[in-house]
């Protein structure tokens, strides 16, 4: 069976796969994630982050570099299309714990729910991918991996967390992927209240990761965007700023009530 869009997440933005081509050493160890903000508006890809294809049967989502009241952010349009933006990393999460990132949203997929498979969209998802010790995994997990690899050529990554914006789910909710165990959503940001605002969103890494797989991490390996409209068929356009790993959990969020 062909994985969707979570499966195929995984598999192709945070193997460190990009579109262009395969990844060099010094590309997959960067210690921290390039800032948005630190780029010029325009259509070059922000340094350090690599585009990512699903599939080539998929619509590409549209992602482009824009001012935003006077700060560089990353501008999504999804059409019925899924794919993102990916960043290599080394990062050990017992030193840098607390991930924080700011997005915005103008409107929920209507029709969206990532309790099923069929409907799986987010106009916003933050993924974060681990390494580890794939021949530990159960025989489920390993069959699938090894079907995954035979299909596309490329390694799953051992585990993969994902933060979404939710229709209905509520925060903090964990939903487990319909194919294998080592791929978990976690609703950060549920409902419409806070739509059409800038939200900062912290989430401590080591804690969700304990909670979702029930064990200890292994290293962070990558981070993603993606804002994907392919199984509901539906348009779609967010805003995602500054991503950053800290040691410290930072001062309370300064963009909530920005537009």
């Amino acid at each position: 069976m062909i994985p969707r869009t979570a499966a195929l997440l995984a598999l192709l933005a945070l193997t460190g796969c990009a579109a262009t081509g395969p990844v060099t050493p010094e590309t997959v160890t960067l210690p921290q994630v390039s800032h948005f903000s630190a780029q010029n508006p325009g259509e070059r890809l922000p340094t350090g982050w690599q585009p990512w294809t699903l599939s080539r049967f998929k619509r590409p989502t549209e992602y482009r570099l824009v001012d935003y009241q006077g700060r560089t952010v990353v501008r999504a349009r999804a059409r019925g299309s899924a794919s993102g933006l990916v960043h290599p990393l080394t990062l050990e999460p017992e030193r840098y714990p607390y991930l924080q990132w700011q997005w915005k949203v103008e409107q929920l997929i209507a029709k969206a729910d990532n309790t099923q498979k069929h409907l799986e969209d987010s106009p916003v998802r933050l993924v974060v991918s681990f390494g580890g010790d794939i021949d530990r995994l159960p025989l489920a997990d390993r069959m699938f991996f090894d079907n995954v690899r035979l299909l596309t050529g490329q390694q799953l990554p051992y585990a993969t967390l994902m933060y979404i914006w939710e229709n209905r789910a509520p925060l903090d909710t964990v939903i487990a992927n319909r194919h294998t165990s080592r791929i978990k959503m976690i609703v950060a940001e549920s409902g419409r209240d806070r739509l059409g605002r800038w939200q900062e969103v912290t989430r401590n890494v080591l804690e969700d990761y304990r909670r979702a797989f029930g064990e200890e991490p292994g290293p962070i390996i990558a981070v993603g965007i993606m804002t994907d409209t392919d199984n509901t068929g539906d348009n779609v356009h967010a805003w995602y700023g500054d991503i950053e790993f800290r040691r410290n959990r930072p001062a309370a969020p300064a963009l909530a009530s920005q537009n």
